[in-house]
Parts: structure tokens; sequence; C-alpha cells
């Protein structure tokens, strides 16, 4: 019996036979070393929540919320510590 490759199949994906069923062979992306997210990355998380939930779900369901919401955070730390700088300065 042939059959022609699912989308699945011509986008690289594979199947595994259980019984009479194949089913995908899905697996969870790599883990990245985790970094904390913090006080400013938590308010960012907290107004996606709030105002552009499309946005923060699409990140979310796509593994790139957590990356994104460690690099705001870590900005907003730098402006702070720049800002506090320029403010001594004065």
């Amino acid at each position: 019996m042939n059959r022609e490759n699912s989308i699945f199949e011509q986008m690289g994906g594979t199947y595994v036979q259980l019984g009479g069923y194949l089913l995908p062979s899905l697996g969870i992306a790599p883990i990245e070393e985790s970094r904390s997210i913090g006080k400013y990355g938590l308010l960012r998380k907290s107004y996606l929540i709030d105002h552009k939930t499309g946005w923060y779900q699409s990140m979310l369901l796509t593994g790139k919320l957590d990356k994104h919401l460690v690099d705001i955070d870590e900005q907003a730390r730098e402006r702070f510590e720049r800002i506090i700088e320029q403010m001594k300065r004065v």
C-alpha cells in the first residue's frame, strides 16, 4: 500500500507505529539554560497578559516568552543603572 507523505513528513517529521496506528514522533525542544526573570521582566509579563494577549500567547506557545522577558529585564536594569550614574554626577 503506497501512500503519499503527509505534510508532517514533508516538513521532516516522523511517525512511530503503535499497534495499528501511526503516531507522530513529538518531542520537547531542548531547554536552554534558564536565567531568572527579575522585577522588570515580570512587569513586562503582566503588561503583555493585560494588554497584548495574542502576542503573549504566541510567544508562550513558541517558547520565546522567557527569553523575551529576560532580555527586557536586562535592558531595563542597564538603563536604570545608567540613569543612577548620571544622577550621581549632577
